[in-house]
């Protein structure tokens, strides 16, 4: 199962994908790999969870184990649904003396279908607190969305979490100065869409010189009109905001704090923006997704 979100947001509040959906084969099979040995070599009989982080590098990708829990978590009921198979059942047979083999565990399930948890946080009842993610669990629950795909899937969930996703309309874009080229073509993918973006002075210069047409709104010390009174009256849509600073009291926290205020939907990763502009993409090409049951994806 794969993060949406980097290594340092904490695994309760990030969404997540089954199968993983970017990680190269020879990857998985290295984690497959260091899963078997832990297992056998911590003696687990029954549920153990294993959080992995990736890095990209020059020769490939290096995978490093962040920490090992012989125990149950709490993704155990969204794996459970989206393969079909009740590992908390299993793992209690296994624990008093049942086989896998006996209870016809003998393989990996990989859907030939993509499942996302998205998580629910309850910022809607915390005025004014800085809503972006980092290492403590600020989650209150979770949902689930399914397709084919990612991209599908990761929409379904958005709007599963009541963060309904724009068809159109001005998106505002904040981007860390570590991450603006990274950001370059996911706005011209969303200007490609019919969707218009409006920047702070720093990230509005990276795109222009990059030849996107986007609009300049004041930073909230230069004046205003700024972006606080553009959500006021109902101009943004959606906000893309990777920080450079937190806290309530900083620009970026009063931004972040107002569009809960505002309804404005609001993502504070990069990795997470672009899986954003992958589901809207989607939704443009299929904006009436059909429904089936879980039960009809599970037996496919």
């Amino acid at each position: 199962m794969e993060h949406i979100e980097e290594a340092g947001v904490h695994s309760g509040d990030s969404a997540c994908a089954l199968p993983p959906h970017s990680l190269p084969g020879n990857v998985l099979d290295e984690i497959r790999t260091a899963t078997h040995a832990l297992a056998r070599e911590l003696r687990v009989c029954g549920l153990m969870n294993i959080q992995f982080a990736v890095k990209a590098e020059d020769d490939g990708h290096a995978v490093y184990i962040l920490e090992v829990n012989p125990r149950a978590s709490r993704t155990s009921p969204f794996v459970s649904k989206a393969t079909g198979r009740s590992l908390a059942k299993i793992a209690a047979k296994a624990m008093t003396g049942v086989s896998l083999k006996e209870q016809g565990v003998t393989s990996e399930i990989v859907p030939k279908y993509t499942s996302v948890k998205e998580s629910v946080f309850p910022f809607n009842r915390f005025f004014g607190v800085d809503i972006v993610l980092g290492p403590e669990m600020r989650s209150t629950g979770e949902v689930m969305g399914i397709d084919n795909d990612f991209p599908m899937a990761f929409a379904r969930a958005q709007t599963a979490a009541g963060a309904n996703l724009p068809s159109t309309g001005n998106v505002f874009i904040s981007i860390a100065s570590t991450y603006k080229q990274k950001m370059i073509e996911p706005a011209r993918r969303l200007l490609a869409l019919g969707f218009s973006i409006v920047c702070t002075s720093g990230t509005a210069r990276v795109f222009k010189d990059a030849g996107l047409d986007v609009n300049t709104v004041k930073k909230l010390q230069e004046g205003r009109p700024n972006l606080l009174d553009l959500m006021a009256n109902q101009e943004i849509h959606f906000i893309f905001n990777t920080p450079s600073g937190k806290g309530a009291r900083t620009d970026e926290g009063r931004i972040r704090a107002a569009s809960v205020v505002h309804g404005v939907p609001c993502v504070t990763t990069l990795p997470g923006c672009l899986a954003v502009v992958d589901a809207l993409e989607a939704l443009a090409a299929q904006p009436e997704p059909s429904v089936k049951t879980l039960q009809d994806w599970a037996v496919e």
